[in-house]
C-alpha cells in the first residue's frame, strides 16, 4: 500500500517520506479500513514535531488519527456485514502506530463508526478528535439544554464544532475570536465577541446578564481572568488548551462562585465518553447540524505539505484525498 510516515521527529519535509509498505491485516476484533480521507490535526503535526519533549513512541509512526473511508476486511469476532459499510474513524494513531496516512488502515471496530449516507465522507474526516473534544467539553458535565455557553475559537475545529453541538443541545451560544479582524466571514446564529474589544467581559454579559454557565477554553492561561468575570455560580470551564504551560488564575473569586475547571486529553477519554461522542456527533452530522469549512484536500504524497498547512494555523480543516 501506499503511505507517508516518519521514522523520526522534526519538521514535516525533513521526517516525513512518502511510498510502500506492506498491507495492514486486521487481527481479532479489528476492522480494514481503505481510506477515502485522511483528516490532519495539530495533535498529529505536535507528535511529528517532538511537542513538550515526546519521544518517538513506535521506531515507524504513520500519522492522523482521523479518516473515512469503507470497511473491505475483519478480523476474527467482528460482524463479515461490515464488509463495505461507509465509515469514519476516531483514534486510528492513538496509542497504535499506524494510523490513517495510507491506502489502508486497521483499527478495532469500535472506533470505525457508520457513516450515514447523507454525510459526505469528507465531512465524516473531520469529526475524530475535534468533534470528540469537542462533545467532551460541552456535554462533559452534563446536558446544556437551556445553558448559555461561551465558545472561545469558534473558527476553530474544536471550537466551530463545540458551538454547533451546544446549539443542537438546546445551549444559548456566545462565540469569541482572538481579534476582530477574524469575525467570521457569514453570519452564524449566535453573537461573536472580538476578545481585543476595549471591554469583551461588558460585551459578553450584554447577551448573558446573569453569568455562563460553561466556557469553553481554547486557551486557558489568555482568557481566564475574562472567564472568571463572565461566570456564575457553578460555572464549569472545559479547557482543551492553553499557551502558557503553568497559568494562573483568579483563586478566591474562581473559589467563591465554585467554579469548576475540567482539562481535557482526548487520547484518554473515558470509553463511554467517547462512544456517547461519536453516537452524537453522527446523529447531528446526519441531521445537517454540523458545518466544517474544509479546505482543497492534498493528495497523500503531499502530506508533509498538508502538515506544514495546519503547523501554519490553517482556519479550514486540513484533508488527505487517498482513495476518494
Amino acid at each position: 500500500m501506499r503511505a507517508a510516515w516518519y521514522d523520526q521527529q522534526g519538521p514535516a519535509a525533513q521526517v516525513l517520506r512518502y511510498g510502500e509498505l506492506p498491507d495492514p491485516v486486521p487481527g481479532p476484533g479489528e476492522v480494514r479500513v481503505r481510506v477515502r480521507f485522511s483528516g490532519v490535526n495539530p495533535g498529529d503535526t505536535k507528535k511529528r514535531r517532538g511537542w513538550t519533549g515526546s519521544a518517538m513512541p513506535y521506531p515507524r509512526v504513520i500519522p492522523h488519527s482521523d479518516a473515512a473511508g469503507v470497511i473491505d476486511a475483519v478480523g476474527p469476532g467482528v460482524d463479515p456485514n461490515r464488509v463495505d459499510r461507509r465509515v469514519w474513524l476516531d483514534g486510528a494513531q492513538s496509542y497504535r502506530a499506524f494510523g490513517s496516512a495510507a491506502d489502508f488502515t486497521v483499527v478495532p471496530t469500535e472506533l470505525a463508526v457508520d457513516l450515514p449516507d447523507n454525510v459526505p465522507d469528507e465531512v465524516g474526516a473531520c469529526l475524530g478528535i475535534p468533534g470528540i473534544t469537542a462533545h467532551r467539553a460541552v456535554f462533559g458535565d452534563g446536558p446544556v439544554t437551556g445553558a448559555t455557553v461561551l465558545v472561545h475559537g469558534i473558527r476553530g475545529g474544536v471550537g466551530a464544532l463545540a458551538a454547533q453541538l451546544a446549539q443542537w443541545g438546546g445551549a444559548s451560544v456566545i462565540g469569541t475570536v482572538r481579534r476582530g479582524g477574524q469575525l467570521p466571514p457569514r453570519a452564524v446564529p449566535y453573537p461573536v465577541i472580538a476578545l481585543d474589544d476595549p471591554d469583551p467581559a461588558g460585551q459578553i454579559r450584554a447577551h448573558a446578564p446573569d453569568g455562563v454557565d460553561r466556557v469553553m477554553e481554547v486557551s486557558f492561561s489568555d482568557n481566564v481572568d475574562l472567564d472568571a468575570a463572565v461566570a456564575r455560580v457553578g460555572t464549569v470551564i472545559a479547557a482543551y488548551a492553553t499557551s502558557t504551560d503553568r497559568p494562573d488564575f483568579p483563586f478566591w473569586p474562581m473559589l467563591f462562585d465554585n467554579i469548576a475547571i475540567r482539562l481535557l486529553g482526548s487520547d484518554d477519554f473515558p470509553a463511554v465518553a467517547k462512544q456517547q461522542a461519536a453516537a452524537d456527533l453522527t446523529r447531528a452530522a446526519a441531521a445537517g447540524a454540523l458545518s466544517i469549512a474544509i479546505g482543497t484536500p492534498l493528495p497523500l504524497e503531499r502530506t508533509a505539505q498538508a502538515h506544514e498547512r495546519v503547523d501554519a494555523g490553517a482556519r479550514e480543516r486540513t484533508l488527505i484525498s487517498i482513495n476518494s
